[in-house]
């Protein structure tokens, strides 16, 4: 890979205030970073607050899983490499491997567990093979400053902890989403192998929402529609970002929320997030 590479180049069609018909602030409590445009054109379709950090909960995995592709190209890791869990590193809710019976899988398998899931448990178990200053490396050789993946997955979270899993932006995140579907990083078959793993994603259910599509099975085009992306949630963060396309137009988004702690917005937040994905539609 070019680790010199210049990112994506996306028009300024519209200035950074452009949200097309999205209604960012009309949530008094709630934050918006969000941008999505043509990766082709750089043509935008809508931006918000597009160069905010905001926490992105899971959203940094998608470094994670970049950079044990990397190290595989590298010869540094071998995706067939089979890694066995630990009690310890044991987190339920997101993800299925804490209830299964199988205490080693491969590299692969983990990582698709990740894509797929968002699997907590096999994050923690990736984590301890790649190594969290790896990780930040690799982001930081990809030219992104505000965002990354700051931590492994516990709770309660300690004092001197890092404060949140993962933050980002919507400019950098979408870019990143942007070069993956252009080959920008490795040939297209390793290329594929991340879209694959993203392409399993299970959680349509934000931005992805407007696209209506089998949440278990969508790595294809349905109703001339193809998309593939990562989510990340908690009690005060819904993140969403991917890619969606047809046949003749391709386009990178990213739309993160966050609220303050102790209240609950997420009824609010999600039509937002539908909302941006019938922007998208109606665009493609």
């Amino acid at each position: 890979m070019n680790e010199d590479m210049n990112k994506s180049d996306v028009s300024s069609t519209g200035d950074a205030s452009n949200t097309g018909e999205v209604d960012f602030d009309r949530l008094p409590g709630v934050r918006f970073s969000a941008l999505a445009y043509d990766i082709d054109s750089g043509e935008r379709v809508f931006a918000h607050n597009e160069d905010d950090e905001l926490d992105t909960a899971s959203m940094g995995k998608v470094f994670l899983l970049h950079t044990a592709l990397q190290m595989h190209v590298r010869g540094t890791l071998n995706l067939q490499e089979r890694l066995s869990r630990r009690p310890s590193e044991r987190v339920d809710e997101s993800g299925i491997w804490y209830l299964m019976e199988q205490d080693d899988l491969s590299i692969y398998d983990v990582a698709v567990l990740v894509g797929a899931f968002s699997d907590n448990f096999a994050t923690n178990v990736l984590i301890r093979r790649i190594g969290l200053e790896n990780v930040a490396r690799q982001v930081e050789d990809l030219g992104y400053r505000n965002s990354g993946l700051h931590d492994f997955l516990r709770w309660p979270r300690p004092a001197k902890a890092p404060r949140t899993l993962s933050s980002g932006t919507a400019s950098e995140i979408s870019d990143f989403m942007a070069r993956h579907a252009k080959d920008e990083f490795w040939d297209e078959s390793t290329n594929e192998i991340f879209r694959r793993w993203l392409g399993a994603g299970a959680d349509t259910s934000m931005v992805a929402s407007a696209f209506d599509l089998d949440p278990l099975a969508h790595y294809n085009y349905q109703r001339d529609v193809w998309v593939w992306n990562k989510t990340g949630t908690n009690g005060t963060i819904r993140a969403d970002a991917g890619i969606a396309m047809t046949p003749t137009r391709r386009v990178a988004y990213a739309v993160f929320a966050n609220w303050d702690p102790g209240t609950d917005r997420v009824v609010d937040v999600m039509p937002i997030m539908r909302e941006a994905g019938e922007v998208i539609h109606r665009f493609l």
